[in-house]
């Protein structure tokens, strides 16, 4: 059994130039890397334009009566939600993460939708990621507070902290588990975006020397609450769920019911989609966490190995299928990069973890989901490093 080295005896000056040397062998972004984000973008809305047009398939089959039986019929929805819930994963981990990093803004002659400071802005949220999620709160949330406090109290993501009440609770586990599959359905609308606003808002009152939000708020009548449904829901549920299925309404009423449910099946299967490929990442009993904040560069690229976990990697294809957040310990090392990048630079960081004694982990994303469930449920616990 491959004995590791412990957090206090890892030498991070070694470390950070190790680690630094692997951007300096990649080199910059280039037209080449862009390229790939466009295929990525390209195979996400191929797969949304499928099942819309499934959809839209099964009106005419309303509208004419053909008859293909209630199984067939339904067959093919579930086909359109799976193709529009997994081109809605994809606008948000092939196309939004990686942009809103800044990870092609260096690329020369790059549109500036494609950058930073332009995607999503303004009236392109509708364009370009339309979510429940409002792009500006998601960025702060995860690029600032989640990356640079990774595994500390602070960090929004922290899973343990964020179902302490769940898992310190004496109800019985299937209560537990119901609790997660439930979260994992909804979790887009329940826990990202109140907890997206309630960051930035907090963000806003340090300023201000006001007291921080620390729950999250739903109540329209709230100032949180009001925020949340005139800026984060409603824009995403009338388009997606009022707009859309009445496009439908010259097939007939069925039609628009029927493309009703089949975008809240979408909606389901994107949220355990991104839940699978997302949460695991940094939820399990063989992850750290941290009860003080990282004191030099070479302990912070410590804490995102220690911190982090890789599901299988390959082919785009396969790590299209994950987001491409399959490679989660290179990305939160540089995680202002090409998603193409990071294909190249895992083998060089996984010799330079072999060298430094460090546990490079990479599982099954199936596998580190159960471990995450068990996690939630109180059966594991976090491994604790209180820094040096």
């Amino acid at each position: 059994m491959t004995k590791y080295a412990r957090y206090e005896d890892i030498d991070q000056e070694q470390l950070q130039r190790d680690i630094e040397e692997v951007k300096a062998q990649i080199g910059a972004p280039s037209k080449k890397d862009f390229q790939h984000l466009l295929k990525l973008e390209r195979w996400g809305r191929i797969l949304s334009f499928t099942g819309y047009l499934l959809i839209l398939i099964l009106g005419l089959i309303e509208m004419t009566d053909l008859v293909i039986g209630s199984l067939g019929f339904w067959a093919v929805a579930i086909v359109a939600a799976v193709l529009i819930g997994v081109g809605n994963v994809s606008r948000w981990a092939n196309v939004a993460h990686p942009i809103l990093h800044g990870a092609y803004d260096k690329v020369e002659d790059v549109p500036f939708r494609y950058t930073k400071s332009g995607f999503a802005k303004g009236k392109r949220r509708y364009v370009d990621w339309l979510d429940w999620i409002k792009p500006d709160a998601w960025s702060y949330e995860h690029n600032i507070m989640h990356h640079y406090h990774l595994g500390e109290d602070e960090d929004p993501d922290n899973i343990e902290v964020n179902v302490d009440l769940v898992r310190t609770s004496t109800i019985p586990n299937i209560f537990k588990y119901i609790f997660v599959a439930l979260l994992a359905s909804t979790w887009k609308l329940t826990y990202y975006a109140p907890n997206t606003l309630r960051i930035l808002e907090n963000k806003e009152r340090r300023k201000k020397n006001q007291k921080e939000v620390q729950d999250l708020e739903y109540s329209p009548f709230s100032q949180n609450g009001f925020e949340l449904w005139k800026s984060y829901v409603a824009p995403y549920l009338v388009v997606r769920f009022i707009l859309t299925p009445l496009l439908l309404l010259p097939f007939g009423m069925d039609a628009v019911i029927n493309t009703l449910i089949i975008l809240l099946m979408a909606e389901v299967v994107a949220n355990l989609h991104s839940f699978l490929v997302i949460v695991p990442n940094h939820s399990a009993e063989d992850i750290y966490r941290f009860e003080e904040p990282h004191k030099s560069q070479g302990e912070f690229y410590l804490r995102q190995i220690m911190g982090s976990v890789n599901y299988n990697t390959g082919s785009d294809l396969i790590d299209f299928g994950h987001g491409w957040l399959n490679y989660q310990i290179e990305h939160h090392l540089f995680p202002n990069l090409p998603l193409s990048q990071y294909q190249v630079m895992q083998p060089i960081v996984k010799e330079i973890c072999k060298k430094h004694k460090l546990e490079y982990r990479q599982e099954s994303v199936f596998k580190r989901l159960w471990m995450t469930v068990e996690l939630m449920v109180g059966k594991t616990k976090l491994l604790r490093v209180k820094g040096i």
